[in-house]
């Protein structure tokens, strides 16, 4: 009771000053603006796999050493992101915004004027050291604006834009290659994300805590649009002179010194893995068992992207309402205008509490969708099992995002940065040895394989549910809050 009446004496001073300055109609702005952005890291990766044939010819090069460019990118893109996600911590997300992509056009450029095979591999690793941290950036920018009750909603949008390019990537690159050459796959890129960059200079505010607050601070003139655009400040205001510090990568690496932070982490990586697997080997299994041509093999993709947007209609919502949920259970105020103490906050079984079902589903269908394969079923089966797997991990992603990002609210550009280390490292490893698999195994059971990850992320996420608040706490030095 005394735990109660201190975090409702909690809730009524903060009810004294908003979260967030920014309208309910801004914040869908600025998170579109960085959601578009975020949704190239994993673009630059997907979109490149349907023009390996035509690179190798073109570049007198093998398919092994085309392959190497997927593994230099890849490797580059583990480590990469721990040196935005600290970086956009300390020095501001919109600078870290405007450099990133502003030397990802610039490398988009010089790959599709690239002719040798040395140049492509090159480029490739500044490619993934210029965007694959920038989602890390836009989570960061989503807990800036978004209350806890509210960033269901925003996480989710992040997410769908980040996990929906596997499914679409494949789609332009085979588009793009087979209409007009592989070099329009890096012509298209630096067009969309000289767009973005454009967009980004002009209207994105600096949503940094620790340099603007809930956004009614002035920042330093390097950190404000030339537009103005949803500017709360007054003019007349003193710029703060901001504290400066040097960016810590390792900062990420500490993140996941925390339990509750490595069990999650670890959950997520594992269905991060059964996810690349089945974007990697659809157009292999389908092009060998249905006999369908390279155009028809890009279009098997559809599904799993109508699948993930279909998710995030209802993703948001339900994450908001159960949280709404926890917050009556706990005797506090449901204004999402005012943020929570996060603390003192059961955060895990607020998000957690409805992944269960999304989680059951997607096991279901993984192993479903690989015996379809085995007995070479009629092809309609596998698609439809791809869109729901596609609404089922879209929903597992988001709830681990907006999980993962309430968890750690001082540092959720680092935090972000430290889940790519783990997924990128687990999605490679198990690729690397997915071929293998199934020649061993066959299609059945190297499926049913990726199911028992599934259930092994499952447990994970169990464990997490009941234990999560009592490391965490133990973490910050918080004592914790009963909760009846």
């Amino acid at each position: 009771m005394d735990s109660e009446k201190a975090e409702d004496t909690q809730g009524a001073g903060s009810s004294q000053e908003k979260y967030s300055v920014f309208t309910p109609v801004e914040k869908r702005c600025i998170t579109s603006m960085v959601a578009y952005a975020a949704a190239f890291s994993t673009l630059s990766s997907f979109i490149y796999f349907p023009a390996l044939n035509q690179l190798a010819e073109a570049l007198s090069a093998s398919i092994g050493e085309i392959n190497l460019t997927i593994t230099s990118y890849m490797a580059m893109a583990t480590v990469a992101p721990t040196l935005l996600g600290d970086t956009a911590d300390v020095v501001g997300r919109r600078p870290t915004f405007l450099v990133a992509l502003g030397l990802y056009v610039a490398t988009n450029i010089a790959t599709a004027l690239s002719k040798s095979y040395a140049a492509l591999l090159t480029l490739r690793l500044f490619q993934a050291l210029a965007i694959s941290g920038i989602f890390s950036v836009a989570y960061g920018v989503v807990a800036d604006i978004a209350t806890p009750a509210e960033r269901g909603s925003y996480v989710a949008a992040v997410s769908f834009a980040s996990t929906i390019a596997p499914s679409l990537g494949p789609i332009l690159g085979g588009s793009l290659t087979y209409a007009a050459g592989w070099p329009w796959i890096f012509w298209f890129l630096c067009i969309a994300s000289s767009l973005c960059l454009a967009i980004i200079f002009l209207f994105l505010p600096e949503t940094s805590r620790n340099l603007v607050g809930n956004g009614s601070i002035r920042p330093a003139k390097y950190l404000q649009p030339p537009t103005g655009f949803m500017c709360h400040w007054k003019e007349s205001e003193q710029m703060p002179t901001p504290r400066f510090r040097l960016p810590n990568p390792m900062k990420s690496l500490k993140i996941l010194i925390r339990k509750d932070n490595a069990i999650i982490i670890l959950a997520c990586g594992l269905l991060y893995a059964v996810y690349t697997c089945i974007c990697a080997s659809l157009s292999v299994l389908f092009i060998d068992i249905y006999k369908l041509n390279q155009w028809q093999a890009g279009l098997i993709y559809i599904p799993f992207g109508f699948g993930g947007t279909a998710s995030s209609f209802f993703c948001g919502p339900l994450l908001n309402k159960a949280y709404r949920k926890m917050q009556i259970k706990c005797g506090l105020s449901t204004d999402k205008a005012v943020g929570d103490n996060l603390d003192t906050f059961p955060i895990e079984k607020a998000r957690l509490v409805v992944i269960w079902i999304p989680m059951l589903v997607t096991i279901l269908c993984v192993v479903a969708f690989g015996w379809t394969l085995h007995f070479h079923l009629h092809m309609a089966i596998p698609l439809c099992l791809q869109f729901i797997l596609g609404l089922a991990m879209q929903l597992d992603f988001s709830i681990y995002n907006t999980l993962l990002v309430d968890k750690n609210n001082r540092a959720p550009a680092a935090a972000q940065a430290s889940s790519n280390i783990v997924r990128c490292g687990l999605a490679a490893i198990v690729v690397a040895f997915l071929q293998n698999l199934i020649d061993a195994l066959g299609i059945g059971w190297t499926f049913t394989f990726m199911g028992a990850l599934c259930i092994i992320a499952m447990g994970l996420f169990l464990v997490d549910y009941r234990q999560g608040m009592t490391w965490r706490q133990k973490y910050s030095g918080v004592s914790e809050v009963s909760i009846q």
